[in-house]
């Protein structure tokens, strides 16, 4: 058995003992927000068998965090699925390992010091608000200010099932959440036992300590509905938003500002700020000829079973996100798909950030190879064109 190569804390100098901000408060000074998608899953994004050493371990992902906090990312962020003994299927059995985010940011805490850590948790499958305004609070601890929650409410079928849990309806479920985040906050703020009588969920002479940082941990949403948004824009600090386009590039741009412009304004009409987040999949290299290899060779090895399902699991929910990708761009990964050149990868960002979104959510096909091509080719030019400073 090969011995596994430790995981080497971050040597990024401390920048808030250097500008007094918090982690919150610097990624927003950036023109756009950086996070890594991480691939805590096997297959990653790309339901496919095109060769690349991306691997769904721990230790692998804690060195992609620690490198992204090096190259200066401002976040990095991790899914929840739950899924059966084959996940997607397929002969790549696609995402059947798939580790728990809020376990991993933990885990990376103390390897960093300034990158955000996100985790995702459907907080309607047997969580109680009392039980998770602890953990929270924390996490938030261990990582000085720097754990962000992603708040979901779950709608896959087959999950409510595994939990033995009855459907609710979308609607209801975000009513549910606003109690869920109204009672985590009341816990997180008050210095008094709290006593809740809500339709949901009760609460006697309850107490949460310690107290969060700076008075609540960063607040994360994924909605595309009505009822989803209006929750997001009261509560979230950051919504991660979904291209009304689909993956294309100009479709995208041509179809978010709307959207970007409805979530500020709703933001805004409850006194608030939010930043928007988008989920480019990169693929950059030196010549078109080069990208274009790699995007065929995905496609070639195509696992058909694995897209299929996972294709069709999303369209058994009642999600509105997504709902513009076409299948062969599910093969790839990523909701909008940022392939080209460094100049070209630079010049959609720049597109993005038009369209209103205040970041990007990247993921890579072969990570630590395309993180230090990025590192070395892209985020120059970036900063060249005003997207990032120092």
């Amino acid at each position: 058995m090969n011995a596994v190569a430790p995981v080497l804390p971050s040597t990024a100098p401390d920048l808030a003992a250097q500008d007094g901000l918090t982690a919150l408060q610097r990624a927003m000074r950036q023109p756009l927000m950086m996070g890594l998608f991480l691939p805590i899953q096997n297959g990653g994004w790309t339901p496919s068998d095109a060769p690349r050493g991306t691997d769904w371990s721990f230790d692998y992902n804690a060195r992609l965090v620690v490198r992204a906090e090096e190259m200066g990312f401002d976040l990095a962020f991790g899914l929840a699925q739950w899924l059966g003994a084959d996940g997607h299927g397929g002969r790549i059995k696609y995402r059947k390992n798939t580790i728990d985010p809020l376990l991993v940011t933990s885990g990376v805490a103390a390897l960093t010091r300034n990158i955000i850590l996100i985790s995702t948790v459907h907080v309607l499958y047997g969580w109680h608000p009392l039980q998770l305004a602890k953990m929270a609070a924390t996490l938030d601890h261990m990582s000085r200010g720097r754990w962000g929650l992603n708040l979901v409410t779950g709608f896959r079928p087959n999950e409510v099932g595994m939990f033995g849990l009855a459907p609710i309806p979308h609607d209801e479920r975000y009513i549910m959440a606003e109690e869920f985040t109204e009672i985590m906050e009341a816990l997180w703020q008050q210095d008094t036992d709290l006593n809740w009588e809500g339709k949901y969920w009760r609460l006697k002479d309850a107490y949460a300590s310690p107290k969060p940082v700076n008075g609540r941990p960063i607040m994360v949403n994924a909605s595309a509905s009505d009822v989803g948004l209006a929750y997001a824009a009261k509560h979230s600090d950051l919504i991660f938003i979904t291209s009304p386009g689909g993956a294309d590039i100009d479709a995208a741009v041509e179809t978010l500002p709307p959207h970007t412009k409805r979530i500020k304004d709703l933001a805004a009409a409850e006194g608030r700020e939010v930043c928007t987040i988008i989920n480019p999949h990169v693929i950059c290299r030196d010549t078109e000829a080069e990208v274009q290899q790699i995007v065929q060779a995905i496609l070639d090895g195509e696992d058909a079973e694995a897209v299929d399902t996972m294709v069709g699991s999303q369209k058994t929910s009642d999600a509105q996100s997504w709902r513009g990708h076409q299948r062969q761009q599910r093969i790839i990964g990523g909701n909008v798909h940022v392939f080209g050149t460094p100049e070209q990868v630079v010049e959609q960002f720049v597109k993005l950030k038009a369209a209103g979104c205040d970041g990007v959510q990247i993921n890579f096909f072969d990570y630590e190879p395309d993180m230090a091509y990025f590192a070395a080719r892209v985020l120059p030019l970036m900063k060249q064109a005003g997207l990032r400073i120092d």
